[in-house]
């Protein structure tokens, strides 16, 4: 990855109707999106336990709409239930991150393939107007939007793929991996974290689907392994 590290930035809690893409939708689901982005962007560490009364007074919700995101989130393997009421983010070890891996090769490169016979002009300015935010978050070391950034462009490009259960797959994998990357990004900041996406958009553009497949190979095999590393 390029350019400079530097520490996690605060994050402040994001309260049930706060966004605007929230607005009109029921209290469970805006609760779920709530609690999935927190997953999903490491603001729940490895290891860490959650509690639906702590979660009720946090987000100012009502005991139904968290048990059911929880009960959601446990579903996708995002959370997992420990006992006596506990719940926690799995903390993955050597097996659970080989398995990621594994599932990541079979299904991300095939993904990037396929998008590369699809997407149009549009979608690739798409990609990197995302690719140039995700290189300001680097500079500035700002871990949360170097995560939100980098996901965007995965899940963009995966959309572009039009292969929406290969896609529901994959982002069901990023659920389960999302906390150990940001324990990464906390060990190393942003610096030498992978970054093929450059690579990626020039493939995509000459319209070379090989390339396109084996930059997205790159560049989860480096992230991967970062991750295995770091835990």
């Amino acid at each position: 990855m390029q350019a400079a590290g530097g520490e996690a930035e605060g994050i402040e809690p994001q309260k049930p109707g706060s966004d605007r893409q929230g607005a009109g939708l029921p209290a469970h689901e805006v609760v779920y999106r709530t609690l999935r982005a927190r997953v999903l962007y490491g603001q729940f560490e490895p290891g860490q336990a959650v509690t639906i009364q702590g979660l009720v007074a946090e987000l100012g919700a009502g005991m139904t709409p968290v048990r059911e995101a929880l009960r959601r989130l446990m579903a996708e393997g995002a959370l997992e239930f420990r006992g006596n009421r506990r719940i926690s983010v799995p903390l993955l070890g050597r097996s659970e991150i080989e398995q990621l891996q594994t599932a990541r090769r079979a299904l991300e490169p095939e993904l990037a393939r396929r998008a590369c016979t699809r997407i149009a002009p549009a979608e690739i300015e798409v990609l990197e107007h995302i690719d140039l935010a995700l290189d300001e978050a680097i500079r500035r070391g700002n871990v949360h939007d170097y995560l939100v950034e980098n996901h965007r462009f995965h899940a963009h490009l995966n959309a572009c793929a039009e292969a929406p259960i290969l896609a529901d797959l994959v982002e069901g994998l990023w659920l389960r991996f999302g906390p150990s990357l940001r324990v990464v990004c906390g060990s190393f900041g942003t610096r030498n974290l992978p970054d093929l996406h450059k690579d990626l958009i020039s493939a995509l553009k000459s319209g070379d689907c090989h390339a396109a497949a084996r930059a997205m190979q790159g560049d989860l095999e480096q992230g991967m392994e970062m991750i295995l590393r770091a835990l």
